[in-house]
């Protein structure tokens, strides 16, 4: 009649319960490029156009992407889009 808990599952637990406890968006983490890039993405923007307004190349850009992507468990551009509307960001 008891429950049981695998450890693989008593271990997240635990990492979840030692994690603290967030009371800001985790979009307030990113740098302002950061958050520049997500907006202007979130707005439809490719990131050729985005580093022609940067000024600088697509790949660079494209890493300030990756770091969002990272920063906010996101896996696609969609998924950024569907963030920024979520949290009125465009």
């Amino acid at each position: 009649g008891q429950k049981f808990v695998t450890r693989e599952l008593a271990q997240v637990l635990a990492d979840n319960i030692s994690k603290p406890v967030r009371d800001t968006a985790p979009h307030h983490d990113l740098s302002d490029r950061e958050m520049q890039t997500l907006v202007r993405i979130a707005s439809g923007k490719k990131l050729s156009e985005i580093a022609a307004e940067f000024m600088l190349s697509p790949k660079t850009v494209s890493v300030y992407r990756s770091r969002v992507r990272e920063k906010l468990n996101l896996p696609t551009n969609a998924a950024l889009t569907a963030y920024a509307i979520r949290n009125q960001l465009v």
